[in-house]
């Protein structure tokens, strides 16, 4: 559910006083008068903003709704929380600065203009910050923005880049139709991945009205890249030609002007708005993963937390392993260290435990229903600090779905995917809990929407369609599918070792488990019984696994 553009205009000013602290408008940060920064997550500042644009006046609460999340359907709990951030900032407890008034909305008194104590100070202590480039909060804002003021620049003035979270400006793309089409995809197509890219919070996007200034003009990738502070550029064109659409788009980096990634797409017209819904999830999910995948390589030393946490990534896809999700987790306790406030850190513990609990990694430390609680304990902070990341209901979905909390997965995919429609991951997990119930052909289904979505799709798809196949009780198409897998890891041998007892293939069978228990010693019928029994809503089904897991040579 959508919400209308916000009525709230911000103030020219500046700068903002109220009791002793010092509220930067055009930055959305918080200072003492002595200009030492004060934390605040990002909706946090967003209602300050808001609440500072109308200083001395009663702001309703469906106003500072309207204002934060235009697009995003949520309860005053997200507003609640964003108050008490606040006044735990200022370290008011008599709620003197920002006050409640019941059933109305809430007001910030702020001090008055010619009496703002340290305002010459601040100036030049905002001046010294600006030099210095702390300009993570101002990147996360602008992303917000983006809908919230649906274009506005509030950013022109001598953009900068940030070291600690990709930027990326989408172009309009060139249209090489002619008649009544001509302009028409071209734009719906640019505007529909910038919102989907938007809807992620690990990279920001620039808003259209200021990438589309370049609107036919030639693209020199450094000097836009320059004007608008950005790092990567996305553009691209569209021909319609009889009942064909074309359209082609490449990423660019902004910094050299090199090509990072380039696709064209050949579809029938067919259903206009159909293939304009498939480009727009394809594009945004393909640009979303290479930068995010990308981007730590090309990081510099002093990494954030998001760098940690992106590294982190890059290392378990590359070895999905013990050994890899100890690093993926040393990693991202770096990123916690480095910026507790964040949610990327605590999302990927959360994963980690998950990992541990599912394939027996450091069984010996803690039991499966220990490693569950800690990986339900991170990813339920994750959710607090972030509550419209749709990553940290995925995880939680993770979760659930391994403690045979089916319902309760489900409903945190369905939470997840309207966040982040365009993330195929999300979709293609999702199938997980699917499969457990028995909704053996939904599940299929979904894992191909997620193909569909991502053409460049991680191997472990196969794994996940390789499973359902096995659940259908197809095993030949699922072992062709796991042997699509550009390296079979570790934990996947299990589904292989199951896979090869159902066609009758003892031997591979055994050599498959044998694999998977180098790297998970001491997994057995029983422990399995333990994880899965409750899970499976048709005990047949389980006892049919364990069965292939007796002839694979799986002790009782």
């Amino acid at each position: 559910m959508s919400r209308k553009p916000p009525e709230i205009d911000p103030k020219s000013a500046e700068t903002i006083t109220f009791g002793g602290f010092v509220f930067l408008t055009k930055k959305r940060k918080l200072r003492t008068a002595e200009g030492k920064a004060i934390d605040l997550r990002s909706q946090s500042a967003e209602v300050l903003s808001t609440l500072a644009a109308r200083a001395g006046e009663i702001v309703s609460k469906d106003a500072l709704m309207r204002a934060v999340w235009p697009d995003t359907f949520v309860t005053e709990d997200s507003l609640t929380q964003c108050i008490a951030d606040i006044r735990r900032a200022l370290g008011e407890d008599a709620h003197a600065i920002v006050e409640t008034f019941p059933k109305r909305g809430y007001r910030l008194n702020a001090d008055p203009p010619a009496t703002a104590p340290g305002a010459a100070a601040t100036g030049r202590a905002r001046s010294r910050f600006a030099r210095a480039g702390f300009i993570l909060a101002t990147i996360v804002f602008v992303a917000a923005a983006v809908g919230a003021y649906h274009g506005a620049e509030i950013w022109r003035a001598a953009p900068v880049r940030s070291s600690d979270m990709p930027r990326i400006a989408v172009l309009p793309f060139d249209d090489m139709s002619t008649g009544a089409d001509k302009g028409y995809l071209s734009d719906a197509v640019a505007d529909g991945v910038i919102t989907e890219l938007a809807r992620s919070k690990t990279y920001a996007v620039i808003a259209r009205n200021s990438s589309f200034r370049y609107r036919d003009k030639p693209t020199d990738a450094r000097q836009i890249g320059d004007d608008l502070g950005v790092d990567y550029l996305l553009e691209g064109s569209q021909q319609k030609i009889g009942d064909r659409l074309k359209v082609t788009a490449q990423l660019l980096d902004a910094h050299d002007g090199s090509h990072v990634w380039a696709n064209s797409y050949d579809r029938e017209i067919g259903d206009l708005f159909v293939v304009q819904e498939e480009i727009i999830r394809t594009l945004a999910d393909r640009v979303g993963h290479r930068i995010e995948r990308a981007w730590p390589e090309s990081s510099s030393a002093r990494v954030s937390a998001l760098h940690y946490h992106l590294m982190g990534l890059s290392k378990l896809d590359k070895d999905f392993s013990a050994a890899g999700n100890d690093l993926f987790r040393q990693l991202n306790l770096k990123a916690i260290e480095a910026d507790p406030n964040s949610q990327f850190g605590y999302m990927a513990l959360a994963f980690s435990y998950r990992n541990d609990a599912v394939f027996g990694w450091h069984r010996q430390e803690y039991t499966f229903e220990e490693a569950l609680k800690r990986a339900a304990w991170y990813a339920d902070k994750a959710i607090l600090l972030a509550p419209e990341d749709a990553d940290a209901y995925y995880v939680r979905a993770r979760i659930h779905t391994e403690a045979g909390e089916l319902e309760q997965a489900l409903a945190r995919y369905d939470q997840a995917i309207a966040l982040n429609p365009s993330k195929s991951e999300i979709l293609e997990a999702s199938s997980a809990p699917l499969l457990f119930v028995g909704r053996i052909d939904e599940a299929i289904d979904r894992i191909k929407q997620a193909m569909g979505i991502d053409p460049f799709y991680p191997d472990w798809y196969h794994w996940d369609m390789g499973w359902a196949l096995y659940e259908k009780n197809d095993c030949g198409a699922a072992l062709t599918e796991m042997r699509k897998m550009s390296s079979i890891p570790s934990g996947a041998h299990r589904m292989l070792a199951g896979i090869y007892a159902c066609l009758g293939k003892e031997r591979e069978a055994k050599e498959a488990l044998a694999v998977f228990l180098k790297d998970s010693p001491g997994d057995t019928i029983r422990e399995q019984r333990k994880k899965w029994e409750n899970s499976y809503t048709d005990p047949v089904r389980f006892e049919r696994w364990a069965a292939h897991m007796r002839i694979a040579g799986l002790p009782e």
